[in-house]
Parts: structure tokens; C-alpha cells; sequence
């Protein structure tokens, strides 16, 4: 019974740590994809085209 009790205890330990590790990596790739910087020096034509039009938009309405 306590080896059962101390291996049950080892695996939760074990998926406690793979879990803490996921949830790491996790919020690092949410972080980096959500980084505009980042987007812009991916898809710099993409930005700029995008900066053009919002521009465009928002020049019509003044």
C-alpha cells in the first residue's frame, strides 16, 4: 500500500511539473504571436498594407 501511495505521488508530482512546463511554453508562444513588433517583422508588406488602408479610413472621416 505505501509503495502504491508513494508511486501515485511520484506521478502526480511528475504530471505537476509537465503541466507547469506546458503552461510555460504556452504563454511564451501566446506572448510572441501577439507581439505586434514581431507580426510587423514577419509580414512587414502585410503591416504596411495595413497601416496604408487604416490611414486611408480614417482620413475619409475627417
Amino acid at each position: 500500500m505505501d509503495a502504491e501511495l508513494i508511486r501515485a505521488g511520484a506521478e502526480l508530482a511528475h504530471t505537476r511539473e509537465e503541466f507547469v512546463l506546458s503552461m510555460g511554453v504556452l504563454e511564451h508562444e501566446i506572448t510572441h504571436a501577439l507581439d505586434w513588433r514581431e507580426w510587423v517583422r514577419r509580414r512587414p508588406g502585410m503591416a504596411l498594407a495595413f497601416a496604408f488602408g487604416l490611414g486611408f479610413l480614417l482620413g475619409r472621416k475627417h
